[in-house]
Order: C-alpha cells, then structure tokens, then sequence
C-alpha cells in the first residue's frame, strides 16, 4: 500500500496527515497566521511517529483550494518542495471536498462552504459514493452566500442537505433560504482536514492521477485578495 504524506493549510486550521495503508496519523491546529511556522514540525512529528524516512514516500497530496491565497500557496509549495526532491508525484485534492468527506452523513447531499471573507463563500456540492468517499456534482464555486445557485436537479428534488463550513457561521442567514428545506445537519465550525486530503488521495494516485510537482497549481475561483477602500467604505 502507497505511503502517503498529506498537507492542508487552505483555512484557519494547519494539519498534516499521513497515511501508511490503512494506518493514519495526524496533527492538527487551529492557528491562524502560523502555519508556515508549524506544518513542516509537524511533517517531520508523523514520519518519526511512523519511522518512515522522507525517502520511503510515494505521493505528496495537498489541499489546492480554494481558500486563504496564502494558505493554499504555502500547501502547494511544500508540496512543490518536497516532491521535487523526491522525485515524486503530487496528488491535488479540493479543500471543499475534504471538507465535506468529514462531514457526517445519513443520505443526505453536503454542501461544504468556506467563508471566503468580502461577503463571499467558497462552495461545492458533494454526495458521498458506496466507496464512503465524496463525490462533486456542480462545479465549486464562489459568490455571495444569497446568491449561491444550488444543482439544478437538487433544487428540483427537495434535497436534504448536511452543511459543513465556516461559510454557514458567518452566513447562515444568508444561506438558510437558498436551501428548499432546513438542512438535516449543519456546523459552521468545521475546516478541512489533511486526513481527508490523505482519504480521497489514496484512490486518485492508484488510478495515476498523481501529477509532477510542477503542475500541481493551486484553485483560488477569484483573483482578488481584499476589498479596495472605495469598496470598504461603500460596506
């Protein structure tokens, strides 16, 4: 089974992960503004814990977004970094997937949503296959949360939904009537996580979906970092 080391800094939490077969270790910490300082400390806590060598790995999957642009530029670089000295393929995973794989699940749809500052959410749709893994329908997006335009057929069909994110503490109000019903389960305290990264990695690198450090880019769905001070004002 592959030995994979897993990276996710998209949000306020820094987590590595790595996953050894079916074995996982973990760190996480909920530190904003600090995880250049902490995630490659806690690369090298997993790999010792393991008593695996950088050597011994054979893919490097990160959280490619969307999310914080600096966040996601610090994953993909130590992904970047690592995999070129070592000679091996990066996985890119969805942020938004990985948040909504942790997501609990009782049939209903998740819709993962990262509060993307400025007024805006990250969002993606996701239904969980007989694998336990989840799966995209719609493409992710970003947007005003009241304007947040659903699948068309989960419109249609009164889909239940799981909602998972900081996008639904800060814009729950906002949200709440884009849905068709209230959602079944919702926790706007929740971030993605390196063990789910590490989770969807596995089935992707076994199909050959690793790609060399050089391609592995990040996902922002916006190019604009702040509001201008026209636009502050106008807030």
């Amino acid at each position: 089974m592959p030995k994979i080391l897993a990276i996710e800094t998209a949000t306020e939490a820094c987590s590595a992960a790595l996953r050894c077969g079916d074995a996982l270790i973990e760190r996480s910490e909920i530190a904003p503004r600090r995880h250049a300082e902490l995630i490659l400390p806690m690369i090298e806590s997993l790999l010792a814990e393991a008593g695996i060598a950088r050597a011994q790995l054979d893919a490097i999957a990160v959280g490619r977004g969307p999310g914080a642009f600096t966040g996601v530029r610090l994953a993909i670089a130590v992904a970047q970094g690592l995999a070129l000295a070592l000679d091996i393929s990066v996985v890119p995973v969805s942020s938004l997937a990985a948040l909504a794989q942790d997501a609990p699940y009782g049939g209903a749809a998740i819709l993962a949503v990262i509060d993307a500052r400025m007024g805006e959410i990250y969002a993606g749709a996701f239904r969980r296959g007989a694998d336990g893994l989840v799966e995209a329908f719609g493409e992710e997006s970003v947007g005003k949360a009241d304007e947040l335009i659903l699948p068309h057929h989960a419109r249609e069909g009164g889909t239940p939904w799981c909602i998972v994110g900081t996008g639904w503490k800060a814009y729950r109000d906002a949200l709440a009537p884009r849905l068709s019903a209230p959602p079944v389960f919702a926790d706007g305290a929740r971030y993605p996580q390196a063990r789910a990264i590490a989770r969807l990695a596995v089935p992707l690198f076994a199909a050959g979906r690793g790609v060399a450090p050089e391609q592995a880019l990040p996902v922002y769905l916006r190019d604009k970092v702040a509001l201008t001070l026209t636009e502050q004002k106008v807030r």
